[in-house]
This record gives C-alpha cells, structure tokens and sequence, in this order.
C-alpha cells in the first residue's frame, strides 16, 4: 500500500549528517511502552473481582470507596476469576514475546526497525483494546487473546526491533548502545503501574466499577501514540557508514568476529546453544529473587521489615534491575562480553549464598546489598547478550539470532516461577520454618549460576566453516579515535 510506504526500510535510511544520538529515544520509546508488562500485576487483584463489584448496588458508601479499598473491601464472586487465571495472561505473553522474536527476527532484519515497530505497535495497543473487551464480557479467551498471544507478539516484535538497529549505529560502544533501549524495557513498569492504577481510580469514579476496562483501553492509546514517536524517528545507517574518527581494531579480540553469521547457521553452532543456556540460568535464578523478593525481606526479618518497607525493597530492585542493564552492557565494551559474564557467574553465586547467611546475622543491610547486586546483573544479562552475539556472529543479522535466543527467556518465565513454588511448597509440606524454607532454592540458584559459569568458559570463536561468504564485517568494537559526535552519510 502506497500510504504505508513510509514503513520500506529504504525510506528509513538516514541522510547525511543524521545525529546518531536521535536513534536511542526512538528505541526507548518502544522498550518504555512494552515494559509495562512487568507492571501487570496490578491488575491482578481487580481482574478477580470483576462480577462481585458490578453485582453490587452503587450506594452511597460504595461511592465513597477508592478504588483499591474496593477491592481490598469485596469478596470474589464464585464466577470471578482466579489469581492463577488471571497469571496465566502475563505468562502466556511472556511465551508469545520469545516465540515471535524468533519467529520473526529474520523478517525484522529484512524489512528493518521501521516496519517492525509498527508491527509491534499495532499488535501491543490492539492487544489491551481486545483485552478491554475480553474484560468487559468477561471472557478470559479473549483476555488472553489479546494481551497475552497478540501483546506478547507486539512485545516480541518491540524487544528486537531496536537492537540491531543501535548495534549499527554504535560499532563503537554495542553494549552501550544495547544498554540504553533494553533499559527502557526495565523501566517501563515504573511508569506504568502508577499509571494503571490512576486510570484504574479515573474510570472506577466515573462507572463505580474496578476500572480496569477503560484503563486497557486507555494503555492502549497512549502507548499507541508513544510507540508511534519511535517508529516515525528511527532510522538506519547508510550502507558503508561509520561515525566519523571510527577506526575499526586491526587487532581485535579474538572473540569479536569480522565476518557475519547467518541467523540458520549460528542457530547449528555451540557458541549459540551456550550463551542460550547463560541467558536461561540468569533469567531463573533472577526469577528467583524477583518473585520472592518481599515475602523473603518479610520473613527473613519479620519485626524490622514491615508489608509498605518491602513494597519499597521491591521498588528498590525495580531500580537495580533497570541500572544494571545500562551499566554492566556499557562495562563489558570496556572488558568484553565474555569477562563481564564471568562477573556474572562468579559473583552471583556468591551473593545467592550470602542471603540465607544475612537472616541468620540478622544484617538487613547484607541482605539489600546481595538482592540489589544480584538485580543488577539479572538486567544486566538481558542487556550485554545482543552485543556478545554481535561479537560472536556479526552484525548483519543479529536481530534475527537475537530473537531467536530470547526463547531461553520464555523458558525461564515458565521453569523460574514453577521451580520456585514447587521448591516452596515441598519445604512448608515439610515443616521448614519460613525463615529457612528460601534456602534450598537459593542454593539451587547459586547452581545454576555455576553451570552458567561453565558454558561462558567453553565460549570460543566461531569456526570458519559458518562464516557467511559475503564481504566481511568490518564493524568490529575495539579501538577507535575519540571525535565530535557529530556523524556523517
């Protein structure tokens, strides 16, 4: 259609003269809106109470009540939802997001960012508007429909689509380049929980009900608009360019490849299936933190640590988890992808094992340093994994592998909370006091890690026989003259 013309990557190549610095805000954009999906859960508890609050008579004393008192205030009808149905939706999107990454990662790298983002932006906005429908009717098929196959599609497409774009643009600094849109993905939940709840409270004074209908609605529009920023501003880098004062290493490591990859044969090589397994473990073991994180803090310390002081912890690691993704993927274009995850591997062991040791010396302070540190790399992995591809197999299609190995990460979003409840539950049914029921699965965690560790020490270069035959990629990281940020076509 000629009136989407503006998609075809052709009209998305950048002029002479084009700030490089303009492509990270367009990036944020969609990994802020797609973050949202690790707010959630604040519709959790009013998704389970849809049928008693339209059931009830709008007295005056209803109207009184704020919207989470409501809820807090009513019993869940027994044709309402279940906390584990209503779960089931972000999980399901969380499945969706790995899936179509690879699914369509190749596509992303043949049409480019632009066309992609606004895949994703039509696919997350029409996801919350069958949501609110779904919701309205109270159908959950269509709840899940929506935002959990469509959004996690749209989530899927929004995740990959700036990366290799940003990878291209920084042959300089991949990691920070990477840092800086993934960061958003982190964030995206602290602007969108306080967000949802507002609406929530909006629209619950204007129709006496839980809200949550016109807040997916309304979520749905804005983000539509605010992705559309980033599909309207991004764009990619001439043929053949580079920042000015860019001199590629004659001598790079020997882990930063100069020939590209293509995305059906990095998926037969070891070095792929490894750093899959490395992204699999620390998303587990990080799940294993962030799903625990305040009924751990509460009883670990049941008498210092009160219900609002852990709903700040976990705000506290919300930031650690976002930090982290910038500052670890910015350090390792300084140490390299391979000593970063080292780091990763070798400290995160150590922190899993000091927690259970923080209850016991009653150091609360041991405790909040060990989780924020451990959120830190958990964001951290997420964030330096594109540019250790990068290295590995090239920048030509990196997008596509990249997709492709974010399925470890819907992996971990099913086998880290089922590995936690089970191990959870086998401890209460055991009598384990509550104080102590954490430990086994922080130790299996620091495991985990372990067998991280192994997997980054087998990593080696990619042998010759996959190298694509086309002209070799020049676009390696490692030394470069400092210049003016300005760039030229």
């Amino acid at each position: 259609m000629a009136l989407l013309s503006f998609l075809d990557r052709e009209r998305s190549i950048a002029k002479p003269g084009f700030n490089r610095w303009l492509v990270p805000p367009a990036a944020l954009a969609i990994h802020l809106s797609i973050g949202q999906a690790y707010a959630f859960s604040v519709f959790n508890k009013p998704l389970t109470k849809l049928m008693a609050v339209s059931q009830l008579a709008p007295t005056d004393t209803l109207r009184a009540l704020s919207q989470s008192k409501l809820v807090d205030a009513v019993a869940a009808a027994p044709t309402d939802w279940s906390i584990p149905e209503v779960t089931w939706v972000f999980s399901l999107a969380i499945v969706f997001l790995g899936l179509s990454a690879a699914v369509f990662g190749a596509w992303l790298d043949r049409v480019g960012p632009r066309k992609a983002m606004f895949a994703s932006a039509m696919c997350f906005s029409f996801g919350f508007f069958i949501g609110a429908v779904g919701v309205h009717l109270h159908q959950l098929w269509l709840l899940l429909l929506g935002y959990g196959v469509l959004g996690g599609i749209g989530l899927g497409l929004g995740y990959i689509s700036p990366v290799s774009t940003l990878i291209k643009w920084f042959p300089d600094k991949p990691g920070m380049a990477t840092g800086l849109a993934i960061m958003g993905f982190g964030g995206g939940a602290m602007i969108a929980a306080p967000l949802s709840v507002k609406l929530m409270g909006y629209f619950h004074a204007l129709h006496h009900g839980v809200g949550t209908t016109g807040t997916f609605a309304a979520l749905g529009v804005i983000y539509l608009i605010y992705m559309m920023f980033g599909v309207f501003t991004v764009r990619v880098p001439a043929p053949g360019w580079n920042p000015i004062g860019y001199v590629p290493s004659e001598h790079p490591s020997k882990l930063v490849s100069s020939y590209n990859v293509s995305v059906n044969d990095a998926w037969k090589t070891p070095q792929f299936w490894l750093l899959w397994i490395m992204l699999l473990v620390n998303v587990t073991a990080g799940i294993g933190i962030l799903s625990q994180a305040s009924p751990m803090s509460q009883d670990f310390f049941p008498v210092r640590i009160t219900a609002v002081i852990a709903g700040g912890f976990v705000g506290l690691l919300s930031i650690a988890n976002m930090s982290g993704r910038f500052l670890w993927s910015t350090f390792s274009d300084y140490i390299g992808r391979k000593a970063t995850y080292l780091v990763f591997f070798t400290l995160g062991p150590l922190m899993y094992v000091l927690i259970p040791l923080s209850g016991r010396i009653r150091s609360v302070s041991l405790f909040v340093f060990c989780c924020f540190v451990i959120l830190t790399m958990y964001g951290g992995g997420f964030a330096t994994i594109p540019a250790y591809l990068r290295d590995l197999f090239g920048t030509r299609q990196v997008g596509a592998i990249h997709g492709r190995i974010l399925t470890a990460w819907s992996t971990a979003g099913v086998l880290g909370p089922a590995l936690v409840s089970y191990i959870g539950k086998y401890q209460t049914d055991h009598g384990v006091p509550k104080a102590h029921q954490y430990d086994l699965t922080l130790y299996i965690m620091a495991g985990l890690l372990l067998i991280g560790l192994i997997c980054d020490l087998m990593v080696r270069p990619v042998n010759e026989k996959y190298h694509s035959p086309e002209i070799p990629d020049t676009s390696t990281m490692r030394v470069f003259t400092p210049a003016p940020e300005r760039t030229r076509g």
